[in-house]
């Protein structure tokens, strides 16, 4: 008995002693080391780090990037930062059961995030930023309950922020930001009081900030810059932050007016509330910040004056205010603010003189005062003090006096611009001591220059990429040699207005990166040097206005990258180049006021994107272009006063876009084709003083926009037409064709019809004409219901694919500012790769989306011209329909686009607060499938769309679905149709439906 009771006691000591023993080898370092080998497995190694280090020949605990505990031996921290590696984390990480560290930043991994994560219960600090991590943010995240740190930032990560992560009692540092979240930001983090640092800028995140019903006393960061929050700041909201040391709030919606709790934030160093809607005045109370170094409010609506108060701030280095509504003077006290660096008031409605003592602060790198009221003198010494100035901008003023030559002692300016202003005396010849120079702006300042002695100065200036010094008519005197001694980076030279006599000198064929020069209105003379067809990169010329001659060198024929060539006004001679019709990149042509006799190259209709002509008043003659229909983009062609003799071709119907026309004083004869009534942009026909015959066209009463219309002086006949824009015109429109009638305010005789005199004819030619054509038109009628009704559905169907030929409107870039409020941010809609898109309500009250282009990214020309090519060309019901282009060289390029009322596809797909059905669904499908299906099929010359994704996709108030954004489309010739072409799309996107 004793014996079984001792055997079964040694049982139940041995049972338990090896229950441990098996638990721990579930959970040893050989568990740690299968879910390392696991994650070598799973990803690609660019620089064989982990196959060379990670080895079962060597102890786990050695590994490269592993650490272990001292007390268990097992994994503690795994960092594999910057590594380069690509690939998805394998669920087998969760085994990692004593892990405090995860950090994985600066690689390539992606997909989502394994659930078996939350098995690291032990998990201190889990950094995956700047990965291509996508899905949701998981709940699971919540119950890590050691968790100090979560970086999750710069990944594709998407939905809402988990409520669950308030539940990190332990958390000091978040960093959510540059993802694609949307949605709220949760209260519940606003409870997590161990919090130091909060990140979630760079999101899509809406609504207002939550209200704080705690004290915060770690928290020292909050970022929520760049989303769409909206709303006030609650008064009280910075009661709850006393230790806040840095607030960033721009690029959002915010409204109302800056809460004076966060004037009791005493250790704050930096607050960013830039391009928000805040109003009101600057509180006094900003004085109390003794720690502040940095303020960003730029791109509000403050008011009033800037408080004196604010030389409180000792520790201040930037002080940025631009685009605001703020008055009166600049507070002297700003002068005493030593450690300033940055300095930036323009844009505002400042006035009065700069305080001398703002030059003196010897910190200062950027000085920007433009587009103000300030006026009074520089002081003379203004640059003595300034060592580590770079920009000095104080253009649009009213600032006089004469320009401190002291100025080039700043020896690290930059850029200085100074233009628009009531300067007087000369333009100092030391500004070439500025060695460091980029940029010089002198325009509009009523400065001169003997002998344009500043411009060899300037040629010490080794770095300068831009010079503009026009429309100061003092500065006269020649060019001098030494301008191709200028700057090899020089990009513009602009030397407008300014009385410069002599010929242009042939050095400029030295600025090799030269894109634009402009000359126009001075008093040059002699010839366009051959020199200048060597600047392959130049992209526009503007010598008009000038006393130049000879002919065009067709040197010029080589600048393949010019866009623009303005020569007129001036007295150049012989043949139109025929070789400029090589020129394909030109859009504006002006030959206008010149000399030139021959004809017109044919060679020019070669250039098909060509959007403006002008050969007026010079001496050719011949035949006007047989093709001139391949100006398929065209707006404006003037070839007035000529000795152009021929038809007007019957190519003229394809010129669309054209709304200024004019043959007038030529010899054109031949009768007006009756195809100008295609024309419907049309504003502005001159065709008089010419040898036209037969009668004015009825199409041309459907021209809506024709504005001015004169066929005087030539040899028409018949009726005037009546209607459209008919009864706007004068009589000076008519005059000189002696065979036209109409109305009497018209000067010219009335119709008469004649009656038929024999009532006996009259009768015969009703009954043996007039019936036998009444009876068959009768059955011919009958027979064509008949048709109709047997094919009204299929008919009908067909006919809902297509939309009718959208009437073109003329919209200035006038029109558009003022539609969009001067392109505010309330109207801003959203952005792409070669522009932004803003929402604009037009004079009639029509609402339009407007695409403006931003031209100084490269690719943006050939976007809008893509663009341009292919909604001009097509029509249908499931495609964006284009209303109008504006466009002004090399300045400004906008799309008016109908707007779209439900936005964009991608929002309702991904959006919690959006919802789709089914049916809805399967419509969109639809709707997308025939819009492809036309752009492939239904379309003379095929096209591509080469971007389909969900945010390209648009709804209307009926949720149809329009396929927008051709920046990137191709058009199929017949000779492309075989060539497998460059896959182009949004580069890092592949849309999830496409995959």
């Amino acid at each position: 008995m004793g014996n079984t009771f001792l055997n079964l006691a040694l049982l139940i000591i041995f049972q338990f002693s090896i229950r441990p023993t098996f638990s721990m080898k579930l959970t040893t370092i050989l568990t740690d080391q299968s879910a390392l080998l696991a994650l070598k497995n799973h990803v690609y190694d660019p620089e064989n780090v982990l196959e060379t280090n990670w080895s079962s020949s060597t102890h786990v605990c050695n590994w490269f990037r592993v650490s272990c505990g001292s007390r268990h031996h097992r994994v503690t921290a795994l960092n594999l930062s910057g590594l380069g590696l690509v690939g998805t984390l394998p669920p087998s990480l969760g085994n990692l059961s004593f892990l405090s560290l995860l950090s994985i930043t600066n690689n390539s991994f992606h997909g989502r995030l394994p659930v078996q994560l939350s098995n690291l219960r032990r998990l201190k600090h889990l950094s995956f930023g700047n990965n291509s991590f996508s899905g949701e943010i998981p709940s699971w995240l919540g119950s890590l309950t050691e968790l100090r740190s979560l970086f999750l930032n710069h990944n594709n990560l998407n939905g809402v922020i988990p409520f669950s992560l308030g539940k990190l009692s332990k958390l000091e540092i978040l960093t959510l930001s540059g993802n694609q979240l949307f949605g709220s930001i949760p209260s519940s983090i606003f409870n997590i009081s161990s919090l130091q640092k909060m990140d979630l800028s760079n999101n899509m995140l809406s609504g207002s900030i939550p209200p704080v019903s705690r004290d915060l006393l770690s928290i020292e960061l909050i970022n929520f810059n760049i989303n769409n929050l909206t709303g006030h700041l609650s008064k009280d909201m910075f009661d709850h932050f006393p230790n806040l040391k840095e607030l960033h709030l721009s690029a959002n919606m915010l409204s109302g007016r800056i809460p004076m709790s966060l004037f009791k934030c005493k250790k704050l160093q930096m607050f960013s509330l830039s391009y928000n809607q805040l109003e009101g005045s600057l509180p006094v109370e900003i004085g109390n910040l003794s720690m502040l170094q940095r303020v960003y409010i730029a791109r509000n609506h403050f008011e009033g004056e800037i408080p004196r108060h604010i030389v409180n701030l000792t520790l201040l280095s930037v002080l940025d205010f631009p685009d605001n509504n703020f008055t009166g003077t600049i507070p002297h006290q700003i002068g005493n603010l030593q450690n300033l660096e940055y300095l930036h008031l323009g844009a505002n409605n400042i006035v009065g003189s700069i305080p001398p003592a703002i030059f003196n602060i010897s910190t200062l790198s950027i000085i920007y005062l433009e587009l103000n009221q300030l006026s009074g003198h520089l002081p003379p010494n203004m640059g003595l003090w300034l060592p580590n100035l770079e920009q000095l901008h104080l253009d649009i003023n009213q600032l006089f006096g004469s320009f401190p030559m002291s100025i080039s002692n700043a020896s690290q300016l930059t850029s200085l611009d100074i233009s628009s202003n009531y300067f007087s005396g000369t333009i100092p010849d030391t500004l070439g001591n500025l060695r460091n120079l980029k940029r010089l702006n002198l325009e509009t300042t009523n400065l001169s220059s003997s002998g344009m002695s500043f411009l060899s100065s300037l040629t010490n200036c080794r770095g300068l990429e831009v010079l503009y010094f026009g429309d100061n008519p003092l500065i006269s005197g020649k060019l001098p040699g030494s301008i191709g001694n200028l700057s090899s980076s020089l990009q513009k030279f602009y030397g407008p207005a300014c009385n410069i006599r002599g010929s242009i000198p042939s050095g400029f064929g030295n600025l090799s990166r030269l894109i634009s020069i402009y000359l126009s209105h001075n008093k040059l003379t002699g010839m366009i040097p051959t020199t200048i067809g060597g600047l392959k990169e130049l992209q526009k010329i503007s010598f008009h206005h000038n006393k130049l001659d000879g002919p065009i060198p067709s040197d010029l024929c080589h600048l393949k990258k010019l866009a623009f060539l303005f020569l007129s006004s001036n007295k150049l001679s012989g043949p139109i180049p025929a070789c400029l019709g090589g020129l394909i990149a030109l859009r504006s042509l002006y030959l206008d006021s010149n000399m030139f006799s021959s004809t017109i190259p044919s060679t020019l209709t070669r250039i098909s994107d060509l959007l403006i002509l002008n050969l007026s008043s010079n001496s050719l003659s011949g035949p006007l272009p047989i093709d001139i229909g391949k100006w398929k983009v065209l707006t404006s062609m003037d070839l007035s006063n000529n000795q152009l003799s021929s038809d007007i071709p019957i190519g003229v119907a394809d010129l669309q876009d054209v709304t200024y026309f004019s043959l007038s004083n030529n010899r054109i004869r031949g009768s007006i084709p009756e195809s100008f009534g295609n024309l419907l942009s049309l504003e502005f026909l001159d065709l008089s003083r010419n040898n036209l015959s037969g009668q004015i066209p009825k199409s041309f009463e459907k021209l809506p926009y024709l504005k001015y219309f004169n066929v005087s002086f030539n040899r028409l006949q018949g009726e005037i037409p009546k209607g459209g824009s008919f009864g706007n015109y004068s009589f000076e429109s008519f005059k000189g064709n002696e065979a036209l009638c109409g109305a009497a305010q018209l000067h010219v005789p009335s119709c008469k019809i004649r009656p038929l005199r024999n009532s006996k004819v009259r009768t015969k030619l009703i009954i043996f004409v007039a019936l036998p054509i009444a009876s068959a038109v009768l059955v011919v009628s009958l027979i064509i219901i008949i048709l109709r009704r047997r094919k009204r559905k299929d008919r009908s169907t067909a006919q809902e694919d297509l939309t009718p030929l959208g009437t073109w409107r003329r919209i200035s870039y006038h029109d558009l500012h003022q539609a969009t409020n001067g392109f505010s941010d309330r109207r801003f809609l959203g952005t792409g790769s070669y522009g932004s898109v803003y929402q604009g309500t037009l004079l009639d009250g029509m609402e339009v989306a407007v695409k403006v282009f931003k031209l100084e990214l490269e690719g943006a020309f050939k976007s809008f011209d893509v663009e341009c090519e292919v909604l001009r060309n097509i029509r249908h019901r499931n495609l964006i329909k284009i209303i109008s282009s504006c466009s002004n060289d090399l300045d400004f390029k906008a799309l008016v686009l109908e707007f779209m009322p439900n936005g964009s596809l991608d929002k309702w797909l991904y959006f919690n607060n959006h919802f789709l059905d089914i049916l809805q669904r399967l419509n969109i499908m639809i709707d997308v499938a025939s819009a492809l299906e036309y752009l492939h099929h239904g379309n003379a010359t095929p096209v591509v769309h080469c971007d389909l994704k969900p945010s390209n996709v648009l709804l209307d108030e009926d949720m149809v679905a329009h396929l927008g954004d051709f920046g990137i489309a191709k058009l199929l010739c017949k000779e492309d149709s075989m060539i497998h072409t460059m896959t182009m799309a949004t580069i890092g996107y592949v849309a999830p439906g496409l995959v």
